[in-house]
């Protein structure tokens, strides 16, 4: 199984969407049951955040590549579509 690394802030309405969605579908689908997800909160591991390449959280790194940059506005349906997109790659 491959890394599952998300980046997000306290407060961001996006990350917390973004938390909740993730709880639901390893809660709901058994196969995301088992990936790991590594939470890093970018103001608490500045030394961590920095050695990624992103702007927005949250963001979802998957095995060191960028899957996922949420962008301002984006509605909950595109990031439960790219969270989902995230796990399927980290099973591949």
């Amino acid at each position: 199984m491959k890394s599952f690394k998300m980046f997000y802030m306290k407060g961001c309405p996006y990350c917390r969407t973004a938390l909740r969605v993730l709880d639901e579908l390893k809660e709901t689908q058994e196969k995301y049951s088992s990936v790991e997800i590594e939470l890093i909160e970018e103001n608490e591991q500045p030394e961590i955040a920095g050695q990624y390449d992103y702007y927005h959280v949250p963001t979802v790194y998957v095995d060191e590549r960028k899957v996922f940059e949420t962008q301002p506005g984006d509605s909950e349906k595109v990031i439960r579509e790219n969270l989902i997109r995230a796990f399927d790659l980290a099973l591949d």
